[in-house]
C-alpha cells in the first residue's frame, strides 16, 4: 500500500516516466520456492534447468532501469503445471539486482534480500 501511495504521488507531481525504471519490491522469503531454487543457482553459476537460462535479455519494453545491453541475464523459474517452461522468470542484472516476473516480463518485483 505505501508503494501504490509513493506511486500516485510521484504521477500528481508529474513523474510517472521515472517510476516505470523502478519496479515495485519483493522480498527472498515472498517468492515461491522455486525461485528461491533458481536464485541459489544463479549465485552458483548454475546448471540450470532450461537451456536459455542465462541468456540477454533486451530489456526493449524498458520496465526495467535502463542499460546497456548485455547487462541482464534472464533465467526461468519452473511453474508447477505448466507446460514447457511457464511465465515466471528472474532477470538479473550484472550489477547484482534481481527482478521477479511472474507474467513472463508484464511485470517486474525487485527482489529484496
Amino acid at each position: 500500500m505505501r508503494n501504490f501511495l509513493l506511486m500516485l504521488l510521484f504521477c500528481l507531481a508529474g513523474n510517472c516516466t521515472a517510476l516505470a525504471a523502478e519496479p515495485l519490491s519483493v522480498s527472498v522469503g515472498e517468492l515461491p520456492a522455486e525461485a528461491r531454487t533458481i536464485l541459489r543457482l544463479i549465485d552458483q553459476g548454475g546448471p540450470f534447468p532450461y537451456r536459455r537460462d542465462g541468456v540477454v535479455f533486451g530489456n526493449r519494453e524498458q520496465r526495467l532501469p535502463i542499460k546497456p545491453r548485455g547487462a541482464y541475464r534472464e533465467y526461468t523459474v519452473p511453474t508447477p503445471g505448466a507446460s514447457g517452461r511457464g511465465a515466471r522468470r528472474i532477470v538479473a542484472a550484472e550489477s547484482g539486482e534481481r527482478y521477479y516476473s511472474a507474467d513472463h516480463y508484464r511485470s517486474f518485483r525487485r527482489i529484496r534480500e
